[in-house]
């Protein structure tokens, strides 16, 4: 533990050995959108938007977090799906804008159901590698056209169930959509999130190879960390949105015995005054929904035993 200016806190504790490697994720960043809170079908509240004179919330929003990724200049960036509000070229042109030129090719970006829900097909590679010292970082495209729920196709096992065999570090897997926990009572159709049956195949794969040491996903706008009965201690991550409350962007540091997340509410005095706002929608509820606990947000992800 520590204390400064008479508080007292602890941070996680450091893996062995070297830093290898820093990673940065962002998700659910929303550019082109105007309002937030709504439920269609709904009259919960509030709705809010921008004040008059403001910029627009996700330019607001993603600019900060870009700025304070930089300041960290990681190895890579990932954003992980709902580039846009509702999938147009003009709106991905200013993600493009604002990560890519803050990033340039250390970008790695993959589309999420808002950018695909009316055929757009940018930021669409259905599997993505990226190899950095001491880590490999897998990032699946999860999207169904014209939906909002998720899937991984048959192609797309097949080739992360490869790059677990051949991987000679931690495998990180990214996507925009969470699975169903095949430890779930319940087997609703059209599951908010990956597909049951494709949940299913996902969670095989992971079991059988150790490499693959963690699933990181957007898409619920919330915190959370679950463990599956047959993956053992692998975390299946959600990650709360960039563009309102609690306003985060996700941090991976790679070292030689372990890996951190660590999640940084985005610091801009605007931010946070825009995200405080924001705190209180769906009726006042969305704060203790999106934010987790302490466990959800920050941990460790350690290498897993090798199968006999």
């Amino acid at each position: 533990g520590y204390e400064l200016d008479g508080m007292s806190f602890r941070t996680l504790a450091r893996p062995d050995g070297e830093r290898l490697a820093i990673v940065a994720t962002v998700n659910d960043v929303h550019f082109g959108e105007v309002e937030c809170g709504v439920v269609d079908g709904s009259d919960v509240g509030p709705v809010l938007r921008s004040r008059p004179g403001e910029p627009p919330y996700p330019e607001l929003m993603n600019r900060a977090a870009a700025a304070e990724i930089a300041a960290l200049d990681p190895e890579a960036v990932l954003a992980k799906g709902d580039l846009t509000g509702s999938g147009s070229e003009e709106e991905y042109a200013a993600f493009l804008a604002c990560y890519g030129t803050a990033f340039g090719d250390r970008l790695h970006h993959v589309r999420g159901n808002h950018d695909a829900y009316f055929g757009a097909e940018f930021a669409a590679e259905p599997a993505q590698e990226v190899e950095l010292a001491g880590v490999v970082l897998a990032l699946l495209d999860t999207t169904i056209p014209r939906s909002a729920t998720g899937r991984v196709t048959a192609e797309q096992l097949e080739w992360l169930d490869d790059l677990g065999v051949r991987a000679d570090r931690p495998v990180l897997v990214f996507g925009h959509h969470h699975p169903w926990s095949p430890d779930s009572r319940s087997r609703a159709p059209g599951y908010f999130g990956i597909s049951p049956e494709d949940s299913e195949h996902l969670v095989e794969v992971v079991a059988r190879r150790p490499a693959l040491v963690g699933y990181f996903a957007g898409h619920t706008h919330r915190n959370r960390v679950r463990h599956f009965s047959s993956t053992d201690g692998v975390p299946w991550v959600e990650v709360s949105a960039t563009k309102d409350y609690p306003g985060a962007w996700a941090e991976y540091r790679v070292f030689e015995g372990g890996i951190l997340q660590v999640l940084h509410r985005i610091a801009d005095p605007a931010a946070l005054a825009w995200t405080e706002r924001t705190r209180a929608m769906y009726a006042g509820l969305y704060a203790d929904y999106a934010f987790g606990t302490l466990e959800d947000r920050c941990f460790a992800i350690w290498p897993r035993p090798s199968l006999p």
